[in-house]
């Protein structure tokens, strides 16, 4: 599940940073998606 959003979240930021440049928003989107990430490794979760 949690793997799950942060991949969203990373295909979501892919898409925003090469079509619309948000800027800022994009970038925090990212540190989320990558902490999501972190997070499932740490728990031992398989990715």
């Amino acid at each position: 599940m949690l793997y799950t959003i942060a991949v969203i979240l990373l295909i979501l930021w892919l898409l925003g940073f090469t079509a619309f440049h948000l800027g800022a928003l994009i970038h925090l989107v990212l540190v989320v998606a990558i902490v999501l990430f972190v997070v499932g490794l740490l728990r031992g979760r398989s990715v």
